[in-house]
């Protein structure tokens, strides 16, 4: 009984350090991705260069996933492709010192390339933790914790900016985040150097154990799901299209809005991931419900609407954070986790940039074909949520 509360306590203390060091993470890239575009134009690049990076960028962003998932499943060595990833994020203050565009698209690249390494390995430990405390519920405090560095961070940039007239001194300061991150993770690796043992040695029956090295039908079905509920999720970009191409509001609250979501995220997070702990994978039936208030509300000439639809908006994301992120760790026994959530990760990217291209075409030929498509991708990602549900 003494060392379950203790491993208990441990869990707690890793999930909300986990925390701490995501909102750090945040922190620092978050910033800098709320000004890649502007930055690249002021050392020469063109938009079609900006673009290209950008894609480059997010591309690899999620790829790589699947590489880094079968290296933490075959390795186990989960702190070591944490930290490797984490440390990429230095090339975010070094941003201060590029003098060509070329130079910055790198360090702006080998960024999203560190978020590819260390996620599999981080959302494996963190899957570990939270079967102690319940999987939504840990992975919602995880979520809650991790939305205050995106909060703050592009306010901070945002404020340095506008003292100093220039990004570099912006990018200067992200050191300090990136610092304090690796020492909480290197603190946190010494306190937990074998973070399966979290799991591992739960009561018996608690734990999936299967000596199969392929995924399971069930987690397929719910692949196809998150793809399909993906495609037609509507990303912030277009919706703040929107509201400045309309002058429906003011360019400058338009980061108030976002910054609203992000509070909204943090918000629904603890709860949903309660819902899901009681009532398991029928709580993900959230995700095509509020999609449609969002697309409905969000592309009106009416400023309350949008602000409405934003609010759905933040509380999709808190949802997919938190319960898409839980049922994997359900769903997958230990020994494959780490591929299923690059391979999820991956379905995610995907899904978001083929959605998030048709859009916008969309958007710029008819937004009454845009509400239609959104309609019938949430529609079908209810049949196959009732089809997954029913096998879990």
């Amino acid at each position: 009984m003494e060392k379950r509360q203790s491993l208990n306590k441990l869990a707690y203390r890793f999930i909300i350090l986990f925390g701490v060091i995501s909102a750090l993470g945040d922190i620092t890239y978050e910033g800098a991705r709320s000004v890649t575009g502007p930055y690249l134009h002021t050392l020469g690049a063109s938009a079609v260069a900006i673009g290209l990076v950008t894609g480059v960028g997010e591309f690899l962003g999620y790829v790589l996933r699947i590489a880094s998932g079968y290296w933490v499943d075959r390795t186990k060595s989960y702190w070591t492709i944490t930290y490797v990833g984490y440390a990429l994020l230095l090339s975010v203050p070094l941003l201060a010192f590029t003098g060509h565009w070329q130079l910055a698209a790198l360090f702006f690249i080998l960024e999203r390339v560190g978020k590819a390494i260390r996620s599999p390995g981080k959302d494996t430990m963190l899957s570990f933790a939270t079967k102690r405390v319940g999987t939504g519920y840990g992975f919602g405090l995880h979520e809650a914790i991790d939305q205050a560095g995106a909060f703050i961070g592009p306010l901070l940039l945002t404020l340095s900016f506008s003292l100093t007239n220039s990004y570099r001194t912006g990018f200067m300061w992200t050191l300090i985040p990136v610092f304090l991150l690796l020492v909480v993770l290197s603190y946190l690796r010494i306190k937990v150097p074998n973070p399966e043992t979290m799991e591992t040695s739960l009561p018996k029956g608690t734990e999936q154990v299967q000596a199969n090295i392929t995924l399971p039908s069930v987690f397929w079905r719910y692949i196809g799901f998150s793809f399909i509920s993906m495609v037609g999720f509507v990303s912030f970009p277009l919706l703040s299209l929107h509201m400045s191409q309309r002058h429906i509001i003011s360019p400058a609250w338009i980061p108030i809005l976002y910054a609203l979501a992000m509070g909204m995220d943090a918000m629904v997070a603890l709860w949903v991931g309660k819902r899901y702990d009681r009532n398991g994978f029928k709580e993900l039936l959230w995700i095509p419900v509020l999609s449609i208030p969002v697309v409905l509300l969000g592309f009106v000439n009416h400023s309350w609407m949008i602000v409405i639809a934003v609010i759905c908006w933040g509380a999709l994301m808190g949802i997919q954070e938190t319960m898409m992120k839980a049922a994997i760790a359900d769903l997958i026994p230990i020994h494959m986790r780490g591929r299923a959530y690059a391979i999820f990760n991956i379905t995610l990217g995907l899904a978001m940039l083929i959605g998030s291209s048709m859009m916008g075409w969309m958007y710029e030929t008819s937004i009454s074909i845009l509400i239609a498509f959104v309609m019938v991708t949430q529609i079908i990602a209810l049949f196959l949520h009732r089809k997954v549900n029913k096998i879990i």
